[in-house]
């Protein structure tokens, strides 16, 4: 099941960290995809409309945000968890949201998957989240929470 968190304004880069490690915290959350306005490549000092195109932390991965936050998908496999959402979403949006649940992130293989990768097999985490024209690397962060809960363990 996914769920939709559509903000009443468009979110800058210190609350989209905060909020994406409120929800990236829950057990129950097996994909978070954000967008919204892509943030130009250039340097954010030289124009502060673009101070927020920089460097996040989420779950101790850095993620460079390109784009303003506008709407957050995420795959979840429990109902209850959309209540610990809503919670997280009431602390750090105040201005106001909704919450929609519907099949927004994408399961089975695309065309554009097989035009990028062809008739190799496709891992679960990047089916559907291609641009074929764009280096995977450049548009898309996978975080592995068995991989941080083993870092945790340490």
């Amino acid at each position: 099941m996914d769920i939709e968190i559509f903000p009443h304004r468009v979110l800058g880069a210190d609350t989209t960290e905060k909020l994406l490690n409120g929800i990236e915290s829950l057990e129950d959350v097996k994909k978070t995809v954000i967008t919204g306005p892509r943030l130009p490549p250039e340097n954010p000092n030289d124009d502060p409309r673009y101070v927020d195109r920089r460097k996040i932390i989420v779950n101790d991965v850095e993620v460079e945000l390109k784009v303003k936050t506008g709407r957050i998908f995420v795959a979840i496999t429990n109902e209850e968890t959309i209540d610990e959402i809503r919670e997280i979403c009431q602390e750090y949006l105040p201005f106001g949201f909704d919450i929609n649940i519907g099949k927004y992130i994408r399961t089975q293989k695309t065309v554009t998957d097989n035009i990028k990768y062809g008739d190799s097999e496709v891992a679960d985490d990047l089916v559907g989240m291609t641009d074929p024209s764009a280096k995977l690397k450049d548009r898309l962060t996978i975080m592995d929470k068995n991989k941080e809960q083993d870092n945790k363990q340490d």
